[in-house]
Formats: C-alpha cells, sequence, structure tokens
C-alpha cells in the first residue's frame, strides 16, 4: 500500500498522496463547527465559489459534520483559502474573512478555554472582551485597527499585522485579570507609538 506524506499544521494536517504529488497538488483538511457551515456555503454556493475562485482552490464540505477539504496547486493559495474557512468558522462574516486575501491582513485566535476554570467562567471572560453594549471590544478594534469577534470558546482577530499582536496582547491581558482602563492606557499609548513611528517613515 503506498505511503501518505504529511505535514503537520495548527488545524489537522497538510496531507501529499502520491497522486496529489503526480498532479503537484496539496490538501488542507479542518472542521469547523456546524452551525458556521451555512455561512461558509452561501446562498447557493456563492460564498464557497467565490473562495474557490479568489483562492485558485477546490473546496470540498461535509455539511452534517462541519469537515472542510480544501486542494490546490499552491501552498500559499491553500493557506490563504484556509485562513479564510477558519476566519467564518470562527464567526467572522464572509466579507470579514475575505479581506484575509490582502498581504497586509493577517487572522488570530486567542483560546478562552486557556483561562475559564469552568463554562460559568467561560461566560464571564467572554462578557470581559465584549464588555458593557460592546464597548471592551469596540474600543480595542478602534485602537488597533483589527476586527473581533467573539464566538463559542474563542476570540478570533482580523486586521492589518501591526495591530494583531497589540490587539492580542490586550485581550489576554482582559482575560488575566487587568483591568480594563488600565488595558486601554496601554492600548493608547500603543498607537501613538505607531503614529509616531508612521510620521517618521514618512518624513515629517
Amino acid at each position: 500500500m503506498a505511503k501518505t506524506e504529511t505535514a503537520k499544521t495548527d488545524t489537522k494536517e497538510i496531507k501529499t498522496t502520491p497522486q496529489a504529488q503526480k498532479a503537484q497538488e496539496f490538501v488542507y483538511d479542518l472542521r469547523i463547527p456546524k452551525d458556521r457551515v451555512a455561512a461558509l456555503i452561501g446562498t447557493k454556493g456563492e460564498v464557497k465559489r467565490q473562495i474557490e475562485q479568489a483562492t485558485h482552490t477546490k473546496m470540498d464540505v461535509d455539511s452534517n459534520e462541519g469537515d472542510v477539504r480544501l486542494s490546490g496547486k499552491e501552498p500559499l493559495d491553500l493557506y490563504n483559502a484556509r485562513e479564510i474557512v477558519q476566519a467564518i468558522g470562527r464567526g467572522f462574516s464572509p466579507e470579514r474573512a475575505m479581506m484575509l486575501l490582502r498581504q497586509e491582513n493577517g487572522f488570530d485566535m486567542v483560546n478562552l478555554k486557556d483561562y475559564a476554570k469552568n463554562d460559568d467562567d467561560m461566560m464571564r471572560l467572554r462578557g470581559r472582551v465584549i464588555g458593557e453594549e460592546g464597548k471592551s471590544r469596540r474600543l480595542i478594534e478602534e485602537m488597533t485597527g483589527v476586527y473581533i469577534s467573539v464566538y463559542g470558546k474563542t476570540v478570533g482577530i482580523i486586521g492589518e499585522i501591526e495591530g494583531l499582536p497589540i490587539a492580542r496582547r490586550a485581550i489576554e491581558a482582559l482575560l488575566g485579570g487587568s483591568k480594563h482602563a488600565t488595558v486601554y492606557r496601554w492600548l493608547e499609548g500603543q498607537r501613538r507609538k505607531i503614529r509616531m513611528r508612521q510620521l517618521s517613515e514618512g518624513g515629517f
């Protein structure tokens, strides 16, 4: 029986089968929550088609289980497709997820299970990130230029590469128990640093 070569990823695996090697194709397998499958496929398959066309990949979706298989000839295209699928799976709209096609943007995710002691604690932590009437999430988004999705047991982040680590650190600080006011002050300081650096690089 022919062997299958595999390379680990942070989802499941990148698989290169003997048949795929012949055609120089690669495969990503991943799973999204079942209740996000409809958003991934879209009305009459429109979202699925858009992702396939934009990333030059083929997507097979198991609607019952949430399993997704991506295949294509270019690893970078597959990576982009995987990031878009993951983002939709973590609560982002397809429109927001498609921002990941731009080179300057990236996707990051914080797992609430790393901080929560139990289900009640999970709800409390979600509330800390969202804030009263969405204030906390909104301020982090405004100060870092990212978009945040609090979905299930994760906090997803989409935005420019420069803002991602700042937003992640702010979220982790809130999850770790830091006061909201302290985190907001730190974010304001980071925003000033970015502006000063941009002015300096612009020659002003």
